[in-house]
């Protein structure tokens, strides 16, 4: 069971260490037709900690890095919106024209029917991939303020060689000081073709793995991220049978036998538009499954899975149990694709409305 400090004497809930990105978004367009964007802000493990807050009303704070120029204050300016705390915010010097450091950019567009979502990641030698060991004080964030979770993945591990030596450091101060590590795999395979593709993702994971309390992923993750060869894969669907991911968690337990809980999203994407969603949870010895959403209308998908982690952790922060939990993070998902961006614009109410099976009826 997971042990998970009291709030006594912890000024964060959840700390995240990960790339805040500039999220570029085409509407109902293009990206290479269009003529104008919205902006958000985004990034696979700050969407983590954004949630939390924003949706959860938990104390959150994110570890980054940004080059500090107009971009980089603008990316400031979203992350105040949705309230995460910024003082461990490392502002770089920015060169004029980004030779040496920069902001990352996401350009994304939704999809739609049989056009799948597609993105364009430009984030080369950005400011929070150049964060080395020893750059950031651990045991002042774990020790002196005090954290209850720590959350990372491979997201950030896949930015440069020294990220996965940071991520590393973080895990060690953190159950030093008894905080609970979780960690998405969030497998890009964009992220790692030119640093040594999935044979190097496999290696940084599992390095990383027996530090790990909680891992996440979705139902490819376990197979990309950590060298599980999975039986009975769907050939027609990412769909993943439930009783081989028991089998596949069984595996991974036995190697990592750290893992107090293992989480995945289950998703058969009939359309863009249409999936079906469902979650399960491995935890205390059980496997815990969410309900399955079957021909779930999505608007924008990206940020779902990041969305069912912030309240998968919830869950557990407030001592609810693993099937309460694994239903809070299925909903919360469900409800983040119904509006555009990376990050979530539910309020909790909702998550517990939709958890209790409540409809799309207007609610004066």
């Amino acid at each position: 069971m997971l042990e998970v400090k009291s709030k006594q004497n912890c000024r964060w809930d959840i700390v995240s260490l990960g790339e805040v990105m500039l999220r570029l978004d085409p509407g109902d367009g293009r990206v290479h037709t269009t003529r104008s964007f919205q902006v958000w802000e985004g990034g696979g493990e700050y969407n983590v900690a954004r949630g939390l807050k924003r949706c959860f009303g938990l104390d959150a704070t994110v570890v980054t890095a940004l080059a500090d120029n107009a971009v980089g204050r603008l990316v400031q300016d979203l992350i105040y919106q949705g309230g995460v705390d910024q003082s461990h915010l490392k502002w770089v010097k920015y060169d004029g024209v980004g030779r040496t450091v920069r902001n990352g950019l996401n350009f994304t567009e939704r999809g739609f029917g049989v056009r799948a979502a597609a993105g364009c990641s430009d984030r080369g030698h950005t400011a929070v991939s150049q964060l080395k060991p020893g750059d950031i004080d651990w045991d002042q964030i774990f020790g002196a303020e005090g954290a209850r979770w720590f959350h990372t993945g491979g997201i950030f591990c896949a930015l440069s060689e020294t990220t996965p030596s940071v991520a590393r450091e973080a895990m060690l101060a953190a159950k030093k000081h008894g905080t609970i590590v979780s960690y998405d795999l969030n497998y890009r395979d964009s992220l790692w073709k030119a640093i040594g593709g999935q044979a190097k993702a496999v290696s940084v994971n599992r390095e990383l793995a027996p530090m790990v309390d909680v891992m996440i992923g979705n139902e490819e993750d376990f197979t990309a991220a950590l060298g599980f060869e999975v039986e009975g894969m769907d050939e027609h669907h990412s769909k993943l049978d439930v009783q081989n991911f028991r089998r596949m968690i069984e595996r991974a337990i036995t190697e990592f036998p750290n893992f107090q809980v293992v989480a995945t999203t289950l998703r058969n994407a009939r359309t863009a538009t249409v999936n079906d969603w469902g979650a399960v949870c491995f935890a205390e010895g059980e496997l815990y499954q969410a309900i399955v959403r079957e021909n779930l209308e999505v608007f924008d998908r990206v940020g779902g899975g990041d969305s069912f982690a912030s309240g998968l952790i919830y869950g557990f922060l407030t001592g609810r149990g693993p099937q309460w939990a694994v239903e809070c993070g299925a909903a919360h998902g469900a409800l983040a694709m119904t509006t555009p961006g990376d990050t979530t614009m539910a309020t909790l109410s909702e998550v517990e409305r939709v958890m209790k099976g409540g409809t799309a009826r207007v609610a004066r």
